[in-house]
């Protein structure tokens, strides 16, 4: 089977962000398929776009890639624009990779991952041109997520991407949610529950390890002895990191010096991030800069003690961060003020404490809690493993896509031979 798959922020684990499509893409080469990877190429230290060329082709791990000249690769970049320049940017990424994909070989399905939405408008194309199955992958509700975070107001602008969506999910063949939640938002569009297959996102079990050795990226950080817990992704307006740092306020102001806060990741609400601890006079957070690979966020998650999972408070969860199961598989306690299926999962599994969303003062006691009690946290680091290994490990997960990818072909009477 040959997969035409289509992510305008596709990465290795030798970019700066997420890697479940390299780990999908990856797996699915190594079952006998052709995978050709259409992303951007702008912003792109690992598959930049040329000069003066239309696209750049690579080949990592089996895998095709057609880095194209439009929009940007670094999802940290679109945190620092305006949300007007950020949906012409993905506007133009939809035209250029549709147009430069129409010119290769006929694939047998097209897989395109959303965020952002309009990727589908290229996967429906395609899928018409091409006269072959699509398969959507939805990472995140638009327009919901942006509502419900206070990102988005513009009523014609809510309408007209909820129209897109609701054409989006209806041309698809099938369609892989990331939680239930967002199942959930998907049929309340109209869509059959058996046209919806949740596939969440997966921990990088060989990557971030229990055993792994942090104790120079802990040196270099300058953590001493000190209880560190670690936030790290993206620092944009959805994220809410001004959560993180009222909590170290709190904790400053109760003369518990012996917690810190490190803050890794990029993104445009850093500088006012930083701004903001400075003002306070913070000797308890730590900023972090992005490191060239997940090798070395890996060894830096390791160096510290617990994980934060953090999200500006919302109406509706639905989310499914990396974040989260990369510190599963790490083994560390997760302090996450995200509600729904996450924060289930979380207190379910006795592998860390759901905050609320609402009072940073509920990560700060967490804090004392853990940093007070080295059992308990090796203990929740145990069961934190063991769920990521019992439920999210990448090979389970994308043996599933795969899955439906194959069934996807089958229903149009395509060849499921690669």
């Amino acid at each position: 089977m040959h997969i035409l798959y289509v992510h305008q922020y596709f990465a290795s684990r030798r970019g700066r962000t997420g890697t479940r499509s390299y780990e999908f893409g990856r797996y699915l080469v190594g079952q006998g398929h052709t995978v050709t990877m259409i992303t951007s190429g702008l912003a792109n230290a690992e598959f930049p776009a040329p000069e003066g060329a239309p696209y750049g082709q690579y080949e990592t791990d089996g895998m095709r890639v057609v880095a194209v000249r439009a929009a940007y690769n670094d999802p940290h970049v679109g945190t620092g624009l305006s949300g007007v320049q950020r949906m012409r940017r993905f506007y133009q990424f939809a035209r250029v990779a549709t147009r430069i994909a129409k010119t290769r070989e006929r694939p047998d399905v097209v897989f395109a991952t959303h965020t952002p939405l309009t990727v589908g408008l290229t996967g429906m194309t395609l899928s018409r041109h091409f006269d072959i199955p699509f398969v959507f992958e939805v990472r995140d509700l638009w327009p919901e997520a942006l509502v419900n975070v206070g990102a988005l107001k513009n009523p014609a602008a809510i309408w007209w991407l909820q129209r897109m969506a609701r054409k989006i999910y209806h041309h698809a063949d099938h369609i892989v949610a990331l939680s239930p939640g967002m199942k959930a938002g998907i049929v309340r569009t109209g869509i059959a529950a058996e046209k919806v297959t949740v596939i969440p996102n997966a921990s990088d079990l060989d990557l971030f390890r229990p055993d792994l050795d942090g104790s120079a990226a802990r040196a270099r950080l300058g953590l001493g002895d000190r209880f560190a817990a670690i936030y790290f992704g993206a620092m944009g307006l959805a994220n809410g990191l001004d959560y993180a740092i009222e909590a170290a306020r709190i904790l400053a102001e109760r003369e518990q010096d012996n917690i810190v806060l490190v803050l890794h990741g990029g993104g445009g609400k850093r500088d006012e991030l930083r701004a903001l601890a400075r003002q306070y006079e913070l000797q308890n957070v730590i900023f972090s800069d992005l490191v060239p690979d997940k090798e070395e966020l890996a060894r830096i998650v390791a160096g510290c003690d617990v994980t934060m999972t953090i999200y500006r408070a919302a109406r509706e969860h639905t989310w499914s961060p990396n974040k989260m199961f990369d510190a599963l598989a790490a083994g560390k306690p997760v302090l996450i003020n995200v509600g729904g299926w996450l924060g289930e999962t979380i207190e379910e599994n006795h592998c860390g404490r759901s905050l609320d969303p609402q009072h940073p003062e509920a990560l700060a006691d967490a804090l004392v809690e853990m940093a007070g009690a080295p059992e308990l946290c090796a203990e929740m680091g145990c069961n934190a493993r063991a769920l990521a290994e019992r439920q999210f490990g990448r090979n389970l997960l994308a043996q599933r896509l795969e899955s439906v990818l194959v069934e996807a072909t089958a229903d149009r009477g395509v060849s499921d031979d690669a």
